[in-house]
């Protein structure tokens, strides 16, 4: 968990820092206060890019000094700090205890997992955006993968502009880039199945509750590392023609399934998706506490207004007693079911005021 959190000319944040305790942390506030880059800032402290995905250079305050900072202390004293300096916007730096480090070293201490709005719609969405989901779950379990998912990508990315060349491409080169896709990939691959058999075996030995219970599956490429060199050797043409790799797990696809319904999740409604990705996450995060022995850090962006008082009351029952869980929200009301186990705070205009009663 996290003890303080510092912001400096973040987003709309020119200089905050909050302490917050164990358990819920409350961040209420107007649309467009500021909540959610609190939520942005916590995640770059994992590797990644966070949960907006946005350039590092759209972080930086406009009107600040061109970089920005963020910085962290763990319940342990560990010191984690990320952020840009204003002569280079796009290169991330990572201190840990005061040290240089890479982003991928930030997993050895913390495991972040994020719910926002932008993710309502997974399940409707292109399959890339559900294996960027998958692969953040599997990130959780496995810290290398996303060294084997980088490596495969820049591999696979080199490969076609060689097939995409009028010239015609050195074998001996295309060969070792599709060994180093092959490897890599089929690690991608392990990962993903792993991550997915376990967290489905888990869903499915729960009872049902207030949260619908997801089935998932993998659909599309699957295979071991000399399947793809192989499948990868074969479809140069074929890949050149088509302008890209028509093989290897960027082709996968997760397959999500409403188990009480027995009905596809693009196919079930708004409210039903929602529902199934809320549970999706909590199981996903129940299970990264048991496997990792610490419990992950929830951010958790406007989830309490899209759901009844009911669903809202066993939200905070179940997440209660875990790990740090940050939830935003328009109106301090929608977490009085917490009770007094909350760290709470007002945000507005990028001033962050609290802990408040």
């Amino acid at each position: 968990m996290l003890a303080r959190l510092s912001l400096t000319d973040f987003r709309n944040h020119a200089d905050a820092v909050l302490a917050p305790g164990p358990g819920f942390v409350v961040l209420s506030g107007d649309n467009g206060a500021g909540k959610t880059n609190v939520l942005e800032a916590v995640s770059l402290l994992a590797p990644g890019r966070g949960l907006r995905r946005a350039p590092l250079s759209e972080m930086a305050r406009q009107g600040g000094s061109g970089g920005f900072g963020v910085a962290a202390t763990l319940a342990d004293e560990t010191a984690l700090g990320t952020g840009t300096r204003s002569e280079a916007p796009e290169r991330r730096l990572v201190r840990i205890n005061g040290a240089p480090a890479t982003a991928m070293a930030l997993a050895e201490w913390l495991t972040v997992l994020w719910l926002t709005p932008a993710m309502d719609r997974l399940f409707v969405e292109p399959a890339g955006e559900r294996r960027r989901f998958l692969d953040r779950l599997a990130l959780a379990l496995a810290p290398a993968h996303a060294g084997h998912a980088s490596r495969y990508e820049a591999a696979m990315r080199e490969r076609n502009r060689l097939l995409a060349d009028e010239r015609p491409a050195d074998p001996e080169w295309l060969a070792a880039l599709e060994r180093r896709m092959a490897e890599h990939g089929a690690a991608v691959d392990a990962a993903r199945r792993a991550t997915v058999t376990m967290l489905a075996e888990r869903i499915a030995a729960s009872p049902a509750g207030a949260f619908p219970r997801a089935g998932l599956a993998i659909e599309g490429w699957g295979g071991d590392a000399e399947r793809l060199r192989a499948e990868l050797a074969a479809g140069r043409t074929r890949d050149a023609a088509a302008g890209r790799t028509l093989a290897g797990p960027h082709r996968s696809d997760l397959a999500v399934v409403h188990l009480e319904k027995g009905q596809a999740a693009h196919r079930c409604s708004t409210g039903e998706q929602k529902a199934l990705l809320l549970g999706l996450v909590l199981a996903h995060a129940a299970l990264v506490a048991e496997r990792a022995g610490r419990p992950p850090l929830l951010l958790l962006d406007e989830v309490a207004a899209h759901l009844d008082p009911g669903r809202r009351a066993a939200l905070f029952e179940r997440l209660a007693g875990g790990g740090q869980v940050w939830l935003t929200g328009t109106e301090p009301g929608l977490f009085d079911a917490i009770g007094t186990d909350a760290t709470r705070f007002h945000v507005a205009d990028g001033r962050v005021v609290g802990p408040e009663p």
